[in-house]
């Protein structure tokens, strides 16, 4: 392997690798997001088991919301993982078919794909997450948006 056929194998995965660095990113942020759901879940579960003045309804509904932003969020951290791994996989696969001399246009093509379905699908349920954070906001300050 010479180092012409390297270069250009380098140059293809610069375009996954920045994927990657983006993703991770966003990554960063929905584990963030996730996190203060669980521990605002936590909080109010503390509350409904220890005090008995508080507002019972309120406290379940505001739970309930909160365990359908977990699982929105979580259903979000499952795709943008799946396109990081596409993304890994691209670069790996963008080396092999350098270095073995492969004809392999199909598979990059499929792995680049699904790679950006899995990031949309991702971002869609993000999304989903920031507009019912959103509503149950209006829903506890009682202002519509």
């Amino acid at each position: 392997m010479s180092l012409e056929h390297l270069v250009p194998a380098l140059q293809l995965s610069i375009g996954p690798v920045i994927v990657i660095s983006g993703v991770g990113l966003v990554m960063l942020s929905m584990t963030n997001r996730f996190a203060r759901v669980i521990d605002r879940s936590r909080e109010l579960a503390e509350l409904l088991r220890n005090d008995a003045t508080c507002e019972t309804h309120h406290v379940q509904k505001q739970l309930e919301i909160l365990i359908r932003r977990a699982r929105l969020l979580r259903r979000a951290i499952e795709f943008a993982s799946a396109s990081l791994l596409l993304a890994a996989s691209l670069v790996i696969s963008l080396f092999l078919v350098v270095l073995l001399a492969l004809e392999a246009s199909l598979w990059i093509s499929t792995l680049f794909i699904l790679c950006m379905l899995c990031l949309i699908i991702s971002l869609a349920y993000f999304i989903a997450d920031v507009n019912i954070s959103l509503s149950a906001l209006s829903i506890e300050t009682g202002i519509n948006r």
